[in-house]
Order: structure tokens, then C-alpha cells, then sequence
């Protein structure tokens, strides 16, 4: 006896990335699910904001350089989902501890039907599934993918 089982194709794809190499492999996972189902595609990094020292927080200029960078790369992020055949693709660059806000913030404004994330974690516990990939599979309303 033979099941043919079909997923339902995802629509809204999100994505979330930073330096790691886990989250480029999640972002070529999510390039590789918007391409199979025709989706469209949100690239979302998150500007961490205790990252910043008390100067660097206060001072206009340094912040708006390092938002400037993070644009850039996911402007990058963004050409490179294309260039592969990503019909439709944007960026959300948010601001704040990123397993929170991706949950809090944008899974409500860009209304996924799925989040692509890496596990990256460098020490302790979080080795095993990222602190910020571990709160975003805990809290998620939708489904997520987490990739290694």
C-alpha cells in the first residue's frame, strides 16, 4: 500500500539571519522552500541592542553606521534570493533581543506561515539549539523550520 502524502505549499516565508554559518544555511533552506512552493520571501535581521556598549547606544552616529552595515547585508541577503529566482523578496531590518522581537514584532507584521532559522550558539546549554532559535520554535504561532 502506497501514501502520497502532499505538504501544503508555504506562501510567506521568513527568514532569519546574522554572521553565522547556520543562518546562511537556514537562509539557503528558506531560498530553497520559496523557490519549490513560488512564495515570497521576508529576510529579517535583528539589530541587537544590548550588543551596544552605553557609547556606542548613545551615540547617533555610531548607531546609524551600524544600521547602515546590517541594511547593506541583507540588501546583499536580498540580491541573492533573487539572483537564485526568488520572484518576490524583502527585507526587515527590527531592532531589539532577536528571538523576542522576531516572535514579538515581526511574525505579526509580515505574517509568515513559516520561519527559517539557525542554531547557532557558541557556549553552554544554548549548543544544542540556539538561545534565540530555541525561544523562536518555543513561541512561534507558526511553524518553524531550525537548521543546523
Amino acid at each position: 500500500m502506497t501514501f502520497a502524502y502532499k505538504l501544503p505549499k508555504h506562501k510567506n516565508i521568513l527568514v532569519g539571519v546574522d554572521d553565522s554559518a547556520d543562518a546562511q544555511l537556514a537562509f539557503l533552506n528558506a531560498v530553497s522552500h520559496a523557490l519549490e512552493d513560488d512564495s515570497l520571501l521576508h529576510i529579517v535581521t535583528v539589530l541587537e541592542s544590548d550588543s551596544l556598549n552605553v557609547f556606542q547606544a548613545l551615540d547617533k552616529t555610531m548607531l546609524q553606521e551600524k544600521r547602515a552595515t546590517l541594511e547593506k547585508r541583507l540588501q546583499d541577503y536580498q540580491k541573492q534570493a533573487q539572483d537564485a529566482g526568488v520572484k518576490e523578496v524583502h527585507i526587515v531590518l527590527a531592532q531589539g533581543e532577536p528571538g523576542e522581537t522576531i516572535v514579538k514584532d515581526v511574525i505579526p507584521k509580515v505574517q509568515p506561515d513559516m520561519v527559517v532559522v539557525g542554531a547557532a550558539a557558541k557556549t553552554g546549554l544554548g549548543k544544542l539549539m540556539g538561545s534565540q532559535a530555541g525561544y523562536v520554535a518555543k513561541y512561534s504561532p507558526v511553524t518553524v523550520l531550525v537548521v543546523r
